[in-house]
């Protein structure tokens, strides 16, 4: 069965700057595409995206178009670079838009965001991974999304300053097993949910 997967790059570096979380992004995406599915990633930092609580601003906000596409999504991956033993400035922005819009409902009465499912990409050269993907994991299944096990993939080098993903991890075979193990369980889950889609019984929001 045919899904469709996105990825949102929390990089704060531009295109065609080199992005050490797009690469790893890449290893995932190369197992969605082998298995069949429609793989797109969004460059946040690319766009003009405002601040707040809301789904949609006035302006030159462009965050519309992006939400248009999670929703068309079977599979959402959030991917964000570690700064100061944080997750990015930009993914905390776009998780704050999807909060925007957590009352809004299916035709069901659930969330929106039901019967999606949600894993993320953490990179950097310090610790502090597992804590950035419990952060963004319990924000994704706060909003609706289905957490599959093991669906976060990460590579943080060494404690302290050193290699970053592209120069000291791609051949890291431990963030080659997580990359494989998110990925595929994330197709698994996002298939048998179009299978079989939640019940609404006992968890609407009317």
């Amino acid at each position: 069965m045919s899904v469709k997967a996105l990825f949102l790059n929390g990089t704060l570096k531009k295109s065609p700057q080199e992005s050490n979380t797009e690469a790893l992004i890449k290893k995932s995406a190369e197992v969605f595409s082998k298995e069949g599915a429609e793989t797109e990633v969004i460059r946040l930092v690319d766009y003009n995206i405002d601040y707040g609580i809301m789904e949609e601003d006035e302006g030159d906000d462009e965050w519309l178009g992006i939400h248009n596409k999670i929703m068309e999504a079977d599979i959402l991956v959030i991917a964000t670079p570690i700064w100061l033993g944080e997750k990015s400035s930009i993914i905390k922005k776009a998780l704050e838009r999807l909060n925007g819009v957590s009352g809004k409902t299916n035709s069901k009465g659930q969330s929106i965001f039901y019967n999606k499912v949600g894993g993320v990409v953490v990179t950097g050269n310090e610790d502090g991974a597992q804590a950035v993907s419990r952060s963004v994991l319990y924000a994704l299944t706060q909003l609706g999304f289905t957490i599959p096990p093991n669906v976060d993939t990460y590579w943080v080098g060494e404690a302290g300053p050193g290699a970053s993903y592209i120069e000291g991890g791609e051949d890291n075979d431990f963030t080659k097993q997580q990359v494989s193990m998110m990925s595929y369980n994330l197709l698994h889950f996002a298939r048998m949910l179009k299978e079989q889609p939640i019940p609404a019984e006992g968890n609407t929001m009317e």
